[in-house]
């Protein structure tokens, strides 16, 4: 990655950030890369021809009516002068702040509605979109960074030739946000490798190849390349320890498989930046699936798609110390078996929610770590403040927020896009991407007011919906997140339980399987202990380390003599060190050890009892407090 290729704006975003883990741009920067002959002729090229497609693209704009133009700079430069009160500040003065601020808003989108509509049809054009676009690759990539890339040889000339051939592909690449860092002929070896390796991804159009498009945009750096820590307006995590070929052939798969959400097939190349862009492996992505699948399949289920998946992090990930234990397994199986912090907590959430192939990604706030993730009604937070508290790289939360509200009316996305080309060819300034709405040149200006005005004609419902978060303080915000609390979910949900599920069989050498299910009480879910049909076939039942105490899980068996027995557990565990008791017929007390399994189904060594002839109770219970565990069936048989 070429630093030089990032925006004027957007390195002074980065410069000023201070992020954790992220070094100064100064000790970031990339050697200087020397020009040969071929270089300095690319460089020469480059720049003429966006010095030609600015000229032709200013000479082709429509007019600007100047006192309309004039109205909307000076609404938009009030707004900016507005100062912000500080913490100490009273609240009439923080009243009086939000009121001017929020007239001056009004306003500033009023003066850029006008313009628009007096624009609304040269925007809703495409004549002039293969220069708008060739133009904006070029000024983003900056004609230097084409240079050195094409100096390499002439693989590397043939990619970028490949690129500017194709205008429909130049529109889905900046329709998908554009190139990390303007490293557009990186992205085009990424794009290339994937789809030497996939067939399927060939197919333009496929979720595939949207797939494949969205990874090598995001992350365009083949292994090997050198790379610093953030590019472009999106911070990522970093490169996929597997690579980025390997990470995509891994969703095909999985993809093809049923692993993945049903929603995954209609996600756009956008979208699919944020599923592939994960630090963990392939093999931790394959366990999450499978063991959500088995230890808690209601969370796959979940009617509440804000809490699809990532509801697992706050029934079973509780908030703590974060502690590392190799002996656990891989990273994200000893974060889930020793809980930890806000950033452990949203880090899991982030990963689980992308191993099923929903979109995710990190939400850095002050003190604070939370994530961002997509569902059908839009992106939401989970396990933290609302949007304008949350950034992600130099992009703050309120601007990923508009800009993914936008997104979702695709024809007139595409005339906020080609204002922004206009500002790209012409080389005016960015609005800035951390300080909402502010700074920026005229035609960037009136693109992000194009995106003001598309969401709140749309948004009314949404803004209701939005107002609960919204009026929350960080400090409510972050405790919110740190608790097992989940806004507006006080529901048992109780599920039909099949009897054939309740059955108790005794196989021909006397040995007994109890199904879970097949208890006297509870007979349905509690605030405990949790029925949910299993992925494979029958009832399963997860006894929660949430509630407010211990509860007693009740079965009763028939022995066919009195005498020692043998009690065996079917269970899937996330945390080691687990036991739970068994109580005989309300008597005798027996500790049961149970496995550390990873989430996968696994016999608990065998608890000796003694059984009277004909009826006898089983009750199954935990010391508070106690991780969670999930319960497939007691199979019990005569001691030897």
């Amino acid at each position: 990655m070429n630093l030089k290729s990032i925006k004027p704006i957007a390195l002074a975003a980065l410069t000023s950030l201070g992020l954790t883990g992220v070094s100064p741009l100064a000790e970031a920067k990339d050697p200087e890369v020397i020009l040969n002959e071929s270089g300095k002729k690319w460089l020469e090229k480059y720049a003429a021809e966006l010095s030609s497609l600015e000229s032709e693209i200013e000479t082709a704009l429509p007019p600007i009516d100047e006192k309309k133009k004039q109205a909307f700079l000076d609404a938009r430069k009030a707004l900016a002068g507005l100062q912000a009160p500080g913490d100490d500040a009273s609240g009439p003065a923080r009243k009086k702040y939000d009121e001017d601020k929020t007239l001056a808003e009004t306003e500033a989108l009023a003066r850029g509605r006008v313009i628009l509509e007096d624009l609304k049809s040269f925007l809703e054009s495409d004549k002039l979109d293969a220069k708008l676009m060739k133009a904006s690759i070029i000024r983003n990539a900056t004609p230097r960074g084409l240079a050195e890339f094409s100096q390499q040889g002439a693989a590397e000339e043939t990619l970028l030739a490949r690129l500017f051939d194709d205008e429909a592909l130049m529109k889905q690449v900046l329709k998908s946000g554009g190139a990390n860092g303007g490293e557009y002929g990186e992205a085009m070896q990424v794009y290339t490798a994937i789809l030497e390796k996939s067939e399927r991804a060939r197919e333009v159009g496929s979720i595939f190849q949207r797939l494949a498009l969205g990874t090598a945009l995001h992350q365009p750096w083949l292994e090997g390349k050198e790379k610093g820590g953030v590019y472009g307006i999106v911070l990522t995590d970093n490169q996929t320890p597997d690579g980025q070929v390997a990470r995509y052939l891994h969703y095909e798969k999985a993809f093809l498989a049923g692993e993945l959400d049903p929603q995954f097939k209609d996600f756009n190349a956008w979208e699919c930046r944020f599923i592939t862009n994960d630090p963990y492996t392939n093999e931790e992505l394959t366990w999450g699936r499978a063991m959500l699948r088995q230890f808690r399949p209601d969370h796959i289920t979940n009617p509440d798609q804000k809490w699809r998946y990532t509801r697992v992090v706050k029934s079973d990930l509780p908030y703590c110390s974060t502690r590392h234990d190799d002996s656990l397994g891989l990273p994200q199986q000893q974060a889930l078996a020793l809980g930890g912090i806000c950033g452990r907590r949203a880090f899991f959430g982030r990963f689980i929610a992308r191993a099923f192939g929903i979109p995710s990604r990190r939400s850095t706030q002050t003190g604070h770590a939370a994530m961002n993730r997509w569902t059908p009604d839009g992106w939401v937070v989970n396990f933290g403040a609302w949007w304008s508290m949350n950034w992600c790289g130099p992009q703050g939360g309120l601007d990923f927020y508009l800009d993914s509200q936008a997104r979702e009316h695709e024809e007139t996305y595409l005339q906020i896009l080609r204002a922004q080309w206009i500002g790209d060819a012409l080389g005016q300034e960015d609005v800035s991407l951390r300080h909402y709405g502010q700074g920026g040149g005229f035609w960037d200006g009136l693109a992000f007011y194009q995106k003001r005005a598309i969401v709140d004609d749309a948004n009314q419902e949404r803004a209701a919906a939005d107002a609960e978060l919204a009026a929350l303080t960080a400090e409510e915000a972050r405790l919110l997140g740190e608790s097992d609390k989940v806004l507006g979910d006080d529901q048992i949900n109780e599920i039909e339980i099949p009897e054939e599920d309740r059955k108790i069989t005794v196989s021909a050498d006397g040995v007994m399987t109890i199904p879970a299910a097949a208890c006297d009480r509870p007979k349905n879910s509690t605030d405990k202990v949790v029925f949910m049909p299993s992925w494979d076939e029958g009832t399963q039942i997860h006894y929660g380390r949430l509630g407010e105490r211990p509860e007693l899980i009740k079965y009763t068996v028939e022995a066919p003599a009195a005498g020692h027995y043998e009690v065996t557990a079917k269970v899937a565990t996330v945390s080691p060190k687990l036991e739970i008791i068994l109580r005989i017929n309300r008597r005798t007390l027996h500790d049961m050890p149970l496995p550390y399994t990873k989430g996968f189904w696994e016999e608990s060594k065998p608890v000796t009892v003694e059984l009277k002839e004909g009826r006898n109770t089983i009750m199954i219970t935990c010391r508070a407090p106690n991780r969670g565990f999930t319960l497939k069936e007691l199979a019990i048989k005569p001691a030897q």
